[in-house]
């Protein structure tokens, strides 16, 4: 009889976790396969009685899915820890960190479009697992998947339902001084984009002088109005509008998770995701004197390294990914970590993005600063002198991923957009250096099908002649 063929592994997780079509792919079968692959993994290591963290968000469906990632860890003799409602994956993180858990999984697609769902694994540190951890639960899913798991035979565990919000928001009210948030005159835009922040802000910042008004605070699956929950600029048109018409001093949006935070200034301009966290450092550098140099993926700006040299700190450099940067963040003791996508994170809370807590770090730098957010912006340009950055995902055949990825493993050009090639950098994708503190970034998503373009350089006329020569050198 011919061996048992491995089936062609239909749960990948990438950048971080899993994230497929709901009912296409993402199916209770394969959402039961993911939980008993954490379970083996979990019992594997000793954890078991440690126990799990089961979360979701407002995404449809995510309740029942992650009632059967908990049914499923019971069955293994797994307590778990379950979401009553939906709640911010940092929450999840923060849940495992405080309980002690063994690991923790959440139930949500980040920033996907509306029908995608996703299964995210935490780490006993409270954030991304590492990617040793990532691997290995990946390989108990593979066994799971082609039936070649051996049997576990034990006591069932409990299921314990318990409200994430709560412990959330008071860890949140210890990181920062909110009284000094609530005493300030401010007029704030919340645009929660029908995601799970919906409620935090106001929950944290009512009873003072600052007025908060928050847009899109209904749960809705479907989240009308935008392509997906991702607080990038195309998708805030209605936070820009009423940040205008209300004459608001700052419009702060969180994606689907809450895991990342967008910022749009007083004058309904919408700030760079590298500006934000270039903005952040400098806040936590320069304002609270915090010691402690910052991690960061490739994708993020040279801004950071002006402002190293300034305040004397350093800048660690990871893959994309907070399963790279919580990590990295931990073994430098750094002060926050950050990645391209709008996601940053900081010490004394856990080692994992935060969309809340990132807003609130923004209102505290314009409280002690005394400065709105355009200010804030000139104030940082006039130490890292202008910096205008672009990102492009396009869509691609799935099964061209491989010669696209040997493209960018091979291409080493002179120069791009007529600046110089000082270094590459191909420890995902390849990241090329450029002459006058410009870069360009090119790299295959970890969660969909797409590739990936960055660029960034003081002027935007640069960056796009930078981008044009990048796509024609993939062939993209």
């Amino acid at each position: 009889m011919a061996a048992p063929t491995h089936p062609t592994p239909s749960i990948r997780f990438g950048t971080d976790g899993w994230r497929a079509r709901i009912a296409d792919q993402f199916t209770f079968e394969n959402v039961r396969a993911c939980a008993d692959g954490l379970a083996r993994y979990i019992i594997a290591n000793g954890q078991a009685s440690k126990g799990a963290v089961a979360g979701f968000d407002t995404r449809f469906l995510s309740d029942k899915f992650a009632a059967t990632v908990a049914d499923v860890l019971a069955s293994r003799g797994v307590p778990v820890s379950l979401f009553d409602r939906p709640a911010p994956t940092p929450a999840c993180s923060l849940a495992v960190k405080q309980l002690g858990a063994a690991a923790g999984a959440m139930i949500t697609a980040s920033h996907n479009p509306a029908h995608d769902n996703g299964f995210k694994v935490k780490w006993s540190a409270g954030g991304s697992a590492p990617p040793e951890m990532v691997a290995a639960i990946e390989a108990e899913v593979y066994k799971v998947l082609a039936g070649q798991a051996p049997a576990i035979n034990a006591p069932r565990a409990i299921v314990t339902n318990f409200n994430p919000v709560a412990p959330y928001i008071a860890q949140l009210e210890r990181v920062v001084d909110t009284q000094r948030l609530r005493d300030a005159p401010l007029k704030i835009i919340v645009d929660a984009m029908h995601g799970t922040g919906a409620g935090i802000l106001p929950a944290i910042l009512k009873g003072g002088r600052v007025q908060i008004t928050e847009i899109r605070s209904e749960h809705n699956p479907a989240f009308p109005g935008m392509q997906q929950p991702e607080p990038v600029e195309h998708n805030l048109a209605p936070l820009i509008s009423e940040v205008r018409q209300a004459r608001a001093d700052v419009g702060i949006a969180l994606d689907g998770d809450a895991d990342r935070v967008g910022i749009v200034s007083e004058q309904g301009v919408y700030f760079s995701t590298l500006e934000v966290f270039s903005l952040l450092t400098h806040h936590l550098w320069g304002r609270r004197n915090e010691h402690g140099g910052v991690a960061c993926t490739i994708t993020q700006s040279s801004m950071l390294d002006r402002l190293a040299g300034k305040y004397g700190r350093k800048v660690e450099r990871t893959a994309v990914g907070f399963k790279f940067v919580g990590p990295a963040m931990i073994a430098n003791d750094c002060a926050l970590g950050g990645e391209e996508s709008g996601g940053y994170a900081f010490r004394g809370h856990i080692p994992e993005r935060d969309g809340s807590l990132s807003g609130m770090l923004f209102l505290e730098a314009m409280v002690m600063s005394g400065k709105k957010p355009s200010a804030l912006l000139e104030e940082l340009h006039t130490i890292t002198g202008p910096h205008t950055f672009r990102r492009i995902d396009l869509q691609f055949d799935e099964a061209k991923r491989d010669a696209v990825a040997a493209r960018m493993k091979e291409s080493s050009p002179e120069s791009l957009g007529g600046l110089g090639v000082t270094s590459a950098d191909r420890r995902d994708g390849v990241r090329f250096n450029l002459a006058g503190d410009a870069w360009a970034v090119a790299r295959l998503s970890g969660t969909e099908p797409l590739v990936r373009l960055y660029a960034e350089a003081p002027a935007t006329a640069a960056r796009d002649r930078v981008l044009t020569d990048l796509r024609r050198l993939l062939g993209v």
